[in-house]
């Protein structure tokens, strides 16, 4: 598990190639998912173009529970892309990891803080954004003293609790599966190290709960795929609505 990540000095700035390399797979997999499912379109759809169409109504699902469709249907993008970008990038990193060096190549990408707080912020920023644009300013800001004026610093500590939650909770739990995954399969091969039969008795005691863990991090992936996006709606609404 002693390992580091592969990065690039440039103008005093350090990049994470492997973060870079990951965050790029997983969106060329979105786009050819999507690309795949709407490229030739039927009235009785099948293939792909099912598979895109049920996640088009998940989706609308979500941001139907949150607030009312006049409103809410302009984020069905957002959302959209949101689900499929972060339920593939956490599935990168379950089959199998890529170590040169003594330097992890391959991961999820949302096996990183950086990756999970981007997002988060970029769904914190919206929410502001899309709340001035559609209410107003003045009455965006007036929001912020409601119900009482001086609950105000306690709405600006909220705003950041929202970004740090919602993306540590991401973070942690596909970091915490990627860990767990390491320490099995280093069950395995530290055993084949030592000698032939501890190697074998060693593969037999991982792999059983290597799959049972593979199959439960699957899970937990699309559950937090789900999550973000349900949070998302949920700020959103909170921003835009006019009840809130």
């Amino acid at each position: 598990m002693g390992h580091g990540n592969p990065t690039y000095e440039f103008l005093g700035l350090y990049f994470n190639l492997s973060n870079i390399l990951m965050i790029t797979i997983a969106s060329v997999i979105v786009f050819i998912l999507a690309v795949a499912g709407t490229r030739t379109l039927a009235l009785k759809p099948t293939g792909m173009q099912n598979f895109v169409e049920w996640v088009v109504d998940f989706v609308k699902g979500i941001i139907g529970s949150t607030m009312d469709w006049q409103t809410g249907g302009r984020f069905l993008t957002l959302g959209l892309t949101l689900l499929m970008y972060i339920f593939v990038a956490n599935m990168l990193g379950l089959p199998f990891a890529v170590i040169v060096d003594h330097e992890l190549w391959w991961k999820s990408p949302t096996a990183d803080p950086t990756i999970t707080l981007t997002l988060a912020v970029m769904v914190v920023a919206l929410s502001h954004y899309y709340g001035v644009k559609m209410k107003g300013a003045k009455e965006y800001g007036k929001d912020f003293f409601k119900p009482l004026s001086f609950l105000f610093p306690l709405k600006l500590i909220e705003e950041f609790a929202n970004t740090l939650t919602l993306g540590l909770r991401l973070y942690g739990n596909i970091f915490a599966g990627e860990i767990l995954l390491g320490l099995l399969a280093g069950l395995a091969t530290n055993g084949y190290a030592q000698s032939f039969a501890s190697g074998i008795v060693g593969t037999l005691v991982a792999a059983i709960p290597m799959l049972v863990w593979q199959g439960f991090s699957i899970f937990v992936g699309a559950i937090q795929a789900f999550i973000f996006v349900m949070l998302t709606m949920v700020y959103l609404a909170h921003k835009v609505s006019h009840d809130h």
